[in-house]
């Protein structure tokens, strides 16, 4: 049994929550257990300049963790002038991984700019803000459908990602923050819904983890996976 009463091959409680803000394309509130993140989608009639008069879209995020979203408050990243290392890997992993699903010869020459900003971390902000950040897209790209600006939906498939670790010498799904800081290896898989693999990140912390384990922390996010899926239908569906 978990620190939160889950067993291993158990998600946290998912609720995701579309129309969160009022001016947004798209806008959701996501939460994996304790883990908060807003994403937004936001749509403009352009696309960087390495794209223009090519005939294609561009959709790419930016991620941000609020001051008080942690334990003890940490200065702005604005205040600093630069971004960390860490937010930068995320918001590029978030990018590729809606741009994974995304048909932009179909969007033409305009740009989706997801926002996610975690107000509550709990471990799995990324997996959290990804899977968050496709119904914000879904929702702004059926705005412009509705809006006879695209003639159809261009996306090709879901996407969804989830955490998943060794601890105690166990394989467990979706670890908060708790399982997280002493785990013996951490991976994060992202995945489409035909079954493929956008991205997997995975670290030994501590021992290196066999290929036995990798194939069983696999199945669990695999597992996991498809019923996020069934969580972004069921909320695209209300």
């Amino acid at each position: 049994m978990r620190n939160d009463g889950r067993g291993c091959s158990d998600l946290r409680p998912i609720t995701i929550t579309r129309g969160f803000t009022k001016h947004a394309e798209g806008s959701v509130l996501i939460a994996f257990g304790d883990t908060r993140v807003i994403c937004t989608a936001s749509v403009e009639e352009s696309v960087p300049s390495f794209l223009k008069g090519k005939g294609t879209g561009w959709v790419t995020a930016e991620y941000a963790m609020l001051p008080r979203a942690t334990h003890t408050r940490s200065p702005r990243e604005a205040a600093k002038g630069k971004q960390t290392g860490r937010t930068l890997e995320i918001q590029r992993l978030i990018g590729r991984s809606l741009r994974a699903v995304t048909d932009l010869a179909r969007l033409g020459e305009r740009s989706i700019y997801i926002d996610c900003d975690v107000i509550q971390a709990d471990g799995g902000t990324r997996t959290a803000a990804i899977t968050g950040a496709y119904v914000a897209l879904a929702d702004a790209l059926a705005g412009l459908r509705d809006k006879g600006a695209l003639a159809d939906i261009p996306l090709k498939e879901a996407v969804a990602a989830v955490s998943v670790g060794i601890i105690g010498g166990e394989p467990m799904l979706d670890l908060n923050y708790q399982e997280d800081s002493g785990a013996e290896v951490d991976m994060n898989f992202v995945m489409t819904s035909s079954g493929r693999f956008v991205e997997v990140q995975g670290t030994a912390e501590a021992e290196p983890f066999t290929i036995e384990q990798m194939d069983a922390m696999r199945g669990q996010a695999m597992a996991g996976i498809r019923q996020l899926f069934a969580f972004q239908q069921e909320a695209l569906r209300g």
